[in-house]
């Protein structure tokens, strides 16, 4: 009798993140503006961080013929609206990513809120389209043109630079306290020729950060005194990161000392070292 935990070869198709495997993707309401200027929404789960530290930037994947892409390419703006888990929410999001309608005939089947973004209220010139008010979070996004990749006549890559992350206010309070995680859905795709499958997650856990065997406080003494003759670092501070990998280690001071070189701070106590990896910190003050 075969072992139910071998591994058998599986043909790799088109699409292989859905036909090929289990691939488990957000689902995200994608906000652009049409010709007309009316607003168009068209769900997508190929939506990924791209650029993550100093830049911040997201990967869509769309189809080169799309409304989007071309809203895209044209406009430049999108915004991309988390929507939460709500069975109602997701069988729209199939019926408004059938391919052939207009913005106009598709988005009379639409049951989300549309809302002015707020930059649009800010009275710039520049036209944005507008977010779902039912959104747990939305990007709001600009083409960022000099970036080209095209795999395929078939596929569009976008490179979408982050302007603004809003949120709604009781998910803002839950990530600045670190505690409280939206019921956001999990999409497994379009499978066997009929449907598209879906997912509710579960509640998180917490599993701590391994502390690991550390390092002697002496040797990130000894890196603290030789990174950089102009910030001095006490040894209570030393202490605080012991834990960081070695490998890690002169990029993780590096950043915290030019953080306190834009405070104006040329000595690290543990105290600043504590309001500087706070990454909230300053959010928390203005509570």
């Amino acid at each position: 009798m075969p072992d139910n935990t071998d591994f058998v070869d599986v043909r790799i198709l088109d699409n292989f993140y859905q036909t090929s495997s289990f691939y488990p993707m957000p689902v995200v309401m994608v906000s652009t503006l049409a010709e007309d200027g009316q607003t168009n929404l068209g769900p997508y789960s190929l939506v990924f961080p791209y650029v993550i530290a100093g830049e911040h930037a997201m990967m869509l994947i769309s189809r080169s013929n799309s409304n989007t892409a071309a809203n895209i390419e044209r406009a430049g703006k999108a915004a991309l609206n988390f929507i939460p888990y709500d069975k109602k929410f997701l069988k729209n999001s199939v019926q408004l990513g059938f391919p052939g309608e207009t913005t106009d005939e598709k988005m009379k089947h639409s049951v989300y809120t549309l809302i002015p973004s707020p930059q649009e209220v800010q009275g710039t010139e520049t036209a944005y389209p507008r977010i779902v008010k039912e959104a747990v979070q939305v990007f709001e996004c600009t083409r960022d043109a000099s970036y080209t990749f095209h795999p395929s006549e078939q596929e569009a890559h976008f490179l979408l630079r982050i302007d603004s992350i809003l949120m709604q206010e009781r998910w803002h309070k839950a990530l600045i306290d670190g505690k409280g995680y939206p019921s956001l859905p999990i999409d497994y795709g379009y499978r066997n020729n009929s449907d598209f499958w879906f997912a509710k997650h579960k509640k998180p856990f917490n599993v701590p950060i391994p502390k690991g065997r550390g390092l002697p406080v002496d040797a990130v003494q000894y890196a603290a005194d030789r990174l950089d003759p102009d910030i001095t670092w006490e040894r209570e501070a030393c202490a605080k990161i012991v834990n960081v990998p070695r490998v890690f280690l002169k990029t993780v001071m590096t950043q915290i000392n030019e953080e306190a070189r834009q405070r104006g701070v040329s000595v690290i106590t543990p105290v600043l070292l504590d309001e500087i990896r706070d990454k909230r910190a300053q959010e928390k003050k203005g509570k």
